[in-house]
């Protein structure tokens, strides 16, 4: 079986009462706790405006970055995004493919 095709488990622990407040609200608005947390990873993956921007936030009002590192972090999504403007995606591929075949050992 390949790479991305074996299923993983992602497992924390919280409090009963959270986990409990976490159902009624998923009930509420008619989600499973697999297809939440699989929407909200791939919002992260994707890097969806709104999940980066509550992301920075949390990062800020936690303290888990530096404010320098914080906004290094959000001037390399933005130089990210306007690259991906820039060349479409599939010649970013061509330029990562030219890369490999230069650098094998990458």
């Amino acid at each position: 079986m390949g790479y991305g095709k074996t299923g993983k488990k992602i497992l924390f622990y919280d409090t009963d009462k959270r986990h409990a407040d976490l159902k009624i609200k998923l009930q509420y608005d008619g989600l499973g706790q697999s297809e939440f947390f699989r929407a909200l990873v791939t919002g992260y993956l994707d890097e969806d405006p709104s999940i980066m921007e509550y992301v920075d936030s949390y990062k800020e009002t936690s303290g888990k970055q530096s404010g320098r590192q914080q906004r290094v972090t959000k001037k390399e999504r933005s130089v990210e995004r306007e690259v991906t403007k820039t060349f479409a995606s599939n010649e970013i591929e061509n330029i990562f493919d030219i890369i490999e075949r230069e650098n094998p050992e990458l």
